[in-house]
């Protein structure tokens, strides 16, 4: 758990007096509709090439872009079109405005007991700047933390929950910063009754970097610590995959959570790919579990995630309405982990499943630190050439949140780049999953012969037949825009991509579907044939229970070459229900450069 040290000055710290009682936590949110301006896609050439590339081992990544202002009008209804040019419209999302704080309802109607949004500030906002400091925070796994270190964070979090509830950095509003702006608690600042959310778009990642960090600072500051750094849960490691022991040992420790799911405490293993469906189901055998979990890892960050809009997730712009494309971490295995950890003995799923209620649980923190995690790695990974987003809309993209002192400060997307700029690192782990590539399941002549005997056989679901509300396995006979085999250097500049489109669901339940190529048998995640899935955390708002323009973007360029396809003119493409009630729109592939 040590630091690094730095040239620079180092921020003083204080620690607080003492704290009153402890108190308990409720949570909330609401949603309003008017003046939504709608885009009809989304488009990786937006962001996803740029002169300036993200070097981890540079501390001084600043895009150079030109100022582009806001504008509070969004001209024309063409702006599609505009896509090439990405200074053409200049659109962040600017959130949130704090003088609205919608409630949202439970599944029979009810509303939560309180509102999630923050308390009002007595001070004017300021643009934040993060502190000097002459040393880095050295973030461990939570799996090997010694007693020392949990015993420091114990006592930090104790000090948190101490805090009045009306205290913006107590550990309820904590919890409710995650409540408000993920259950549509808050509107855009400057668009009234369009909606904020920083899940299923291009937001989600420095969103909740951005959470930890005043999260990890208000900690440090209470326990009069600068150098105080929360862990993260390893889960992309075989050492990781059950529930952190900090978090579950002691059930009178301030790490613990009583809301977590029963059935999975350790030495139960974590399922990278889980589902609702298999809470019944006997637990897969270890070996099956990591194998399965490794290969999950490896698709979500290398053969799937080969562009920015594949890996981040969907555009979102100032005054428009969501379209819902989740990046590949997002979905799963963030997506299933919370599902996972969440109680199942509660009809929400509290507190890890349901988004109003995740925060209340030590371990989310955990989680959250991991994801973030990924980020770092995947602009790292050997051979590859990852970036970051380069589009100004969302670099200039704002969030509100009381730092570690109680002052209301805005931030950037642009600012929250390199951990390093903002004091941070992660401890080094090895990442069994880089070479763990899943395997094709047969020899590529019986592929072909299969595929030739299917395809003379028929009793496919024709394209033409969608929407189609998904309650059995499902195979439909997709064409490929372009034919044949592909150079590496056109592989390099467009992924083929499948796309799952008009998905439509209940956003208050848990719902998953898998996505196969070229095989109805359910082989597994551990197999070539796998495309990925679509999985949901439950969470509500005020007037729907339904999210427009949801899609599944899967890379399968790779996947392609894999199974012997890369010929094929048409591929057989299985959607596999999980858990929940799903329509789906229509399928297709596309190729993004």
């Amino acid at each position: 758990m040590g630091s690094l040290v730095l040239t620079q000055p180092l921020a003083t710290t204080t620690s607080l007096c003492p704290f009153p009682a402890r108190t308990k936590t409720t949570l909330n949110t609401k949603r309003r509709q008017s003046h939504i301006i709608r885009r009809s896609s989304i488009s990786c050439n937006n962001h996803a090439s740029s002169n300036q590339s993200f070097d981890e081992t540079s501390s001084q990544y600043r895009p150079q872009l030109g100022k582009v202002e806001r504008r509070n009008v969004l001209i024309g209804l063409g702006m599609a079109g505009l896509g090439s040019n990405p200074l053409a419209l200049a659109n962040p999302v600017n959130g949130p405005d704090t003088n609205i704080c919608n409630q949202p309802k439970l599944l029979d109607g009810t509303p939560l007991p309180d509102k999630c949004c923050a308390p009002k500030s007595s001070s004017d906002i300021i643009d934040y700047k993060p502190p000097p400091f002459t040393k880095l925070r050295g973030r461990p796994p939570a799996h090997k933390a010694d007693k020392e270190y949990i015993a420091k964070y114990n006592e930090a979090l104790c000090m948190m929950r101490g805090l009045e509830d009306t205290d913006p950095r107590s550990f309820k509003q904590q919890a409710d910063v995650h409540c408000a702006y993920c259950n549509f608690g808050y509107d855009q600042d400057g668009y009234p009754g369009v909606e904020l959310q920083v899940h299923f778009n291009w937001l989600f990642f420095p969103f909740h970097r951005w959470y930890l960090y005043f999260y990890e600072r208000i900690l440090g500051k209470l326990i009069g610590d600068p150098d105080f750094a929360i862990p993260f849960w390893n889960w992309d490691h075989p050492d990781g995959m059950t529930m952190p022991a900090m978090f579950t040992s002691d059930p009178n420790s301030d790490l613990y959570d009583v809301n977590r799911s029963p059935k999975h405490q350790p030495p139960y293993g974590l399922d990278l790919e889980y589902d609702k469906a298999n809470l019944c189901k006997p637990p897969k055998p270890y070996k099956q579990l990591v194998e399965d979990n490794l290969a999950t890892m490896y698709r979500q960050m290398v053969s799937c995630a080969t562009k920015p809009c594949l890996f981040f997730g969907g555009e979102y712009k100032g005054g428009e309405a969501l379209v819902n494309q989740m990046g590949t971490i997002e979905s799963t295995p963030h997506n299933n982990i919370h599902v996972w950890s969440g109680s199942e003995k509660n009809p929400n799923g509290e507190d890890m499943g349901n988004f109003y209620s995740a925060g209340r649980d030590p371990m989310f923190y955990a989680l959250h630190g991991n994801v973030d995690r990924m980020w770092c790695i995947w602009k790292s990974l050997p051979g590859k050439n990852n970036r970051d987003i380069t589009h100004p809309d969302w670099l200039n993209s704002t969030f509100l949140f009381y730092d570690e002192n109680a002052q209301l400060v805005r931030v950037k997307v642009r600012d929250c780049l390199d951990t390093r700029m903002l004091g941070y690192v992660y401890e080094h782990v090895d990442l069994p999953w880089l070479y763990n590539k899943p395997r094709a399941k047969s020899s590529s002549l019986l592929r072909r012969q299969t595929r030739s005997a299917d395809q003379s056989r028929g009793g496919f679901t024709p394209l033409t037949d969608f929407p189609i509300k998904l309650t059995k396995k499902t195979t439909v006979l997709v064409t490929r825009p372009k034919k044949g085999k592909r150079s590496k250097a056109e592989k390099e500049k467009e992924e083929e991509v499948l796309v799952v489109e008009g998905i439509d669901f209940d956003m208050t339940k848990a719902v998953k579907f898998d996505v196969y190529i070229n095989d109805e048998d359910e082989s597994g995640p551990g197999k070539s044939e796998f495309a990925g899935s679509f999985t949901t955390v439950p969470h509500f708002s005020t007037n729907k229970k339904k999210m427009p323009n949801v899609k599944l973007t899967l890379g399968i360029t790779e996947l392609l070459e894999d199974v012997g396809a890369e010929d094929d003119d048409n591929v057989f493409v299985t959607l596999v229900p999980k858990s929940g009630n799903v329509t789906i729109g229509g399928i297709k592939i596309v190729f993004l450069s």
